[in-house]
């Protein structure tokens, strides 16, 4: 896997990151803020499947696992000759602070500027539902359900 062109964000999150990880991590409680479908497995190669948009699923297998402070996981879309499931690589580390949680994300192995833009767009979205979902309240609607790309 190539790195390609590279996706960072930075969220802060108002919940400690035990809440965060778990936010990541159990499928019930990533459809609050992703997702119309979601199969994890946080283990090392289990799967990684949200069908994030209802018309789009993401699918891979997580390469790491440490609880509370780290996830990874290969990452693509069902149907994409672009970004094929298990393409690219997205690592999640969750840094404790004071007031909640430094989530710092980084996505490699995208293939393309354009690829890189449209996850990026994607990723800062999703990080500030996730934001406002561990912060106790619901994130409303998601403007992003039925898209295709």
């Amino acid at each position: 896997m190539q790195d390609g062109f590279v996706v960072r964000r930075e969220q802060h999150i108002p919940a400690p990151p035990a809440a965060v990880f778990a936010l990541l991590t159990d499928p019930e409680k990533i459809l609050s803020w992703m997702g119309t479908e979601a199969d994890v497995e946080p283990r090392v190669d289990g799967a990684y499947i949200v069908n994030v948009t209802g018309a789009r699923c993401a699918r891979g297998a997580f390469r790491e696992v440490v609880p509370v402070h780290r996830l990874a996981y290969t990452f693509g879309w069902d149907g994409s000759d672009a970004v094929p499931p298990g393409s690219s690589l997205v690592e999640i580390d969750l840094i404790e602070q004071p007031d909640g949680t430094l989530l710092r994300l980084t996505h490699t192995g995208l293939p393309s500027e354009a690829q890189c833009a449209g996850h990026e767009e994607g990723w800062t979205h999703y990080l500030g539902r996730l934001a406002v979902a561990a912060g106790g309240r619901d994130p409303g609607p998601d403007p992003f359900e039925g898209r295709t790309g």
